[in-house]
């Protein structure tokens, strides 16, 4: 290049700033992000290298926020570096340096929220029983809450550098939080209330459960609703907050099941019958697998009966194996009863009538007549 071209470009400016020195940024900007660009590539193939190794989780964890790197952002402060070099005025070096710190907390942040995100998961996949940890409660609502804090500290940080009284930023946020809780606060009752179902566990995914009236298999917990599959097929969907205020059965935790059944026989049972009944319940039970005999008595005088009540324990927490057992029970008592002689009682009622009237239509008083409403019998279990 010869002396005119160089005093060409040292002498035409461009707003304000010579060619030449418009070049020279030109040339440190791209400069600046190769050698960057290059350096990040080298620690990410060493750090990959290190991932290879067995229990590596801090060097997978790097690999991955090392590979979030922004691009932008990189391209973005090699501008940065290569305008450092421009003959800018004063005020124009105190902006560049506030944008350093706009596009260093920006890429911090970046590298942070995937930090976070991977270390959160990979926590919740060591302490969950099963593969559905990613759909826990706690797990959303820790990483929501996570990546929250975080931006918020990086905005402040920014607006702080940037000048901002962040003080009365944040009291003006916190009224404004307030009048949006205030708002919200039935979405907030049921955010939280999935927060206790998390902490707390009342149940979990896959998990049978009775709420009032309703019974199904839990599918989802969300933030807001818990959607439950009940055992006609439909989707049963249910506010958070309204779970946790009323009585929640899960069956999916039950060990064993406590059975109590009645039953009753006639008035004419003979003592010796009644001492065998409950020996030959007993019998009956014991004989029968996954149960544990408790008790049966007789336990009284019924107003058309005499009423037993017995006890036994099913060692299996399914519901059709307890049907198994109840309706083998059942038929070997009648079995039994019958090789004694002994018949189940019918419920009866009756009626006295105190007067009826004649044939010519006048009526006489007559001693009391009996009547027996025979009912079909009705006895079920309770447990």
């Amino acid at each position: 290049m010869d002396s005119s071209s160089l005093q060409f470009l040292t002498d035409t400016q461009l707003l304000g700033i010579s060619i030449a020195n418009w070049l020279l940024a030109l040339g440190v900007m791209v400069v600046s992000f190769i050698i960057v660009r290059a350096g990040i590539g080298l620690l990410l193939r060493k750090v990959q290298a290190r991932a290879q190794k067995p229990d590596a989780y801090v060097s997978h964890i790097a690999v991955e926020v090392l590979s979030s790197t922004s691009n932008t952002l990189l391209l973005l402060a090699s501008i940065l570096i290569g305008v450092g070099v421009l003959d800018l005025p004063e005020r124009w070096l105190d902006r560049v340096s506030s944008l350093w710190f706009v596009v260093a907390a920006l890429q911090v942040g970046l590298w942070a929220n995937r930090a976070i995100a991977l270390a959160l998961l990979h926590y919740f996949a060591r302490h969950s029983h099963s593969d559905i940890h990613q759909k826990s409660a706690l797990a959303t609502l820790s990483l929501w809450g996570a990546k929250v804090f975080l931006w918020a500290v990086v905005l402040l940080a920014m607006l702080s550098n940037l000048g901002v009284n962040i003080t009365a930023f944040i009291a003006s946020l916190g009224v404004g939080g307030i009048a949006v809780a205030l708002a919200v606060q039935n979405i907030l009752g049921d955010l939280f209330a999935s927060l206790s179902i998390a902490v707390d566990k009342p149940f979990e995914v896959g998990d049978f459960i009775v709420v009032g009236s309703l019974a199904g298999t839990v599918e989802h917990v969300g933030l807001k609703t818990t959607r439950i599959r009940s055992l006609g097929g439909e989707q049963i969907v249910m506010a958070n907050a309204g779970m946790i205020s009323t009585t929640i059965q899960n069956y999916k935790r039950l060990q064993e099941r406590r059975i109590v059944f009645e039953f009753a026989l006639p008035h004419d049972c003979s003592t010796e019958q009644l001492r065998q009944v409950p020996v030959i319940v007993e019998n009956i039970i014991k004989a029968q697998e996954k149960t544990r005999f408790d008790r049966s008595h007789f336990r009284g005088f019924g107003e058309s009966a005499l009423e037993f009540e017995t006890v036994y324990i099913v060692l299996d927490p399914s519901y059709n194996v307890y049907m198994d057992v109840q309706q083998a029970i059942n038929l070997g008592m009648m079995e039994e009863f019958a090789r004694i002689g002994v018949r189940f009682a019918i419920p009866a009622r009756t009626v006295h009538v105190a007067s009826l009237p004649d044939t010519q239509g006048q009526t006489s008083k007559e001693n009391a007549h009996k009547t027996s409403l025979e009912a079909a019998p009705e006895y079920r279990s309770q447990h």
